[in-house]
């Protein structure tokens, strides 16, 4: 029998306009959005669907935006039946992403979730401007070999493996000039880089001033254990209890994000479906190349859930 987990996207997912048809035919996604004003004191949804871009790819506003979408998402699939049909049997999601999924497994209430996300988009914000940081992906090369590259590269500077995708595909972050010097020494070891366009040196060392003050935050935090267990990228392993919760979201500032190995762990655990809900097609595309055998669903779209409802 088939056993279903709902993941969800992290900063990077967001556009101007992103899933604006499940604005525009779902009330129960227009009330999300609406609380959301109110508690952020601003019009997140008019920056969602109007931008200006600029604006909305900030770390400070891309992570309360996609939290926000990614929860209207799934409203939207509540009031037309379809997340009952889901019948989440645990949930994951990619860096921000798990917020998402700490929120709607009933770990975090909607509230202060979009708080602790608004807070961590200005702490990140703030420690990507008070250093000089980049990120880079690494094509074609294993973790052992992506150490390599980080330690010929760094030269003394911050760089070390931060995000790692699927097999192949591992995004390093640092320092700008170690992050520069990767990109040959990649080609050196056989593998190729592709510098990202990102604010900072995210899942890094040179967030620790965004951890320090996010975890001041967290202890104040209300966390109770979840109805749907939950998967934690720092660790893949299932959270056990609210505190792990609070220790795993701090580190994860800082630390590498394993993807893959969330997304196997899973697999291992007999989960053969997914549904990627959210804004954007990213882990669809990532699952494909982690695990061909499983199914992986995307709801990003009005359309996508009458094709469920037909």
């Amino acid at each position: 029998m088939s056993k279903n987990a709902i993941i969800f996207p992290g900063q990077g997912a967001q556009q101007v306009g992103m899933c604006k048809d499940v604005y525009e035919t779902s009330e129960a996604a227009r009330e999300v959005f609406a609380r959301a004003n109110d508690i952020l004191g601003a019009d997140l949804a008019n920056m969602v669907l109007n931008g200006p871009a600029e604006k909305l790819d900030t770390t400070q506003w891309s992570q309360p935006a996609i939290f926000v979408t990614s929860v209207a998402v799934w409203h939207a699939l509540k009031a037309a039946g379809i997340a009952d049909e889901l019948s989440a049997g645990a949930m994951a999601g990619l860096s921000l992403g798990e917020y998402t999924a700490l929120h709607l497994a009933g770990w975090i209430s909607f509230d202060d979730g979009l708080r602790l996300v608004a807070e961590r988009g200005r702490l990140m914000q703030a420690a990507a401007e008070a250093s000089v940081g980049g990120m880079v992906s690494i094509m074609g090369a294993d973790e052992e070999t992506t150490n390599r590259i980080c330690a010929d590269a760094a030269q003394g500077e911050t760089l070390a493996p931060a995000n790692f995708n699927c097999p192949g595909q591992i995004v390093i972050s640092g320092s700008k000039s170690a992050c520069e010097r990767a990109l040959k020494v990649a080609e050196n070891h056989g593998a190729r880089a592709v510098p990202l366009n990102v604010a900072g040196a995210f899942h890094s060392a040179l967030m620790g001033p965004a951890v320090e003050g996010l975890w001041k935050t967290l202890q104040n935090t209300k966390i109770t254990p979840g109805q749907i267990p939950v998967v934690a990228n720092v660790s893949a392993g299932y959270y056990d209890g609210p505190e792990s919760v609070r220790v795993s979201l701090r580190e994860q500032v800082a630390k590498p994000i394993r993807w893959q190995a969330s997304i196997e762990r899973l697999i291992a655990d007999g989960y053969d479906r997914f549904a990627e809900v959210g804004p954007g097609r990213v882990l669809t595309g990532l699952m494909r190349k982690i695990n061909r055998s499983v199914t992986a669903t995307n709801y990003s779209s009005a359309a996508s859930m009458e094709r469920v409802s037909a």
